[in-house]
């Protein structure tokens, strides 16, 4: 399984704020320190505020903090949330359906599989994400830029 870009950037987002203690970067700045565009940055933020998982003000001394719910959020929440719960493969999208689709025993296997991978991470909270080596290593990456 392979992840969205978006739900790949949404966790470093999440993981960069659980480590930025009281500054508050603005989303320009941690879409520089994770070299990731700016307006796909910014739409990430926008999703992750809407989840109530971002924190964000506007204007002088704004910028972004990780919410309570985002602190102890469950990784695979955020991954679902990201990625959605459509099927692994489209078995009846496009032009041409799958004509084993009636029949199909690939689907519901790849389903389980999927949702295997959810509750392997559904115990895994952004907080957990950060603990070392990693969260000081955010912090360095934060410095360096």
């Amino acid at each position: 399984m392979r992840l969205l870009r978006s739900t790949d950037l949404a966790l470093r987002v999440l993981m960069r704020l659980a480590v930025a203690g009281e500054s508050t970067p603005t989303t320009r700045e941690v879409a520089a320190d994770m070299d990731v565009p700016y307006t796909h940055a910014a739409k990430v933020v926008a999703e992750l505020q809407h989840q109530g998982l971002v924190d964000a003000r506007r204007g002088r001394g704004g910028g972004l903090s990780l919410s309570a719910k985002g602190r102890t959020a469950s990784v695979g929440a955020v991954v679902r949330a990201f990625e959605g719960d459509g099927d692994v493969v489209d078995c009846e999208g496009g032009a041409s359906p799958c004509p084993l689709n009636s029949a199909c025993r690939l689907r519901g296997a790849l389903r389980r599989a999927q949702e295997a991978f959810y509750a392997s991470l559904d115990p895994l909270t952004v907080a957990d994400m950060v603990a070392a080596p990693t969260g000081p290593l955010l912090l360095e990456i934060g410095r360096a830029s």
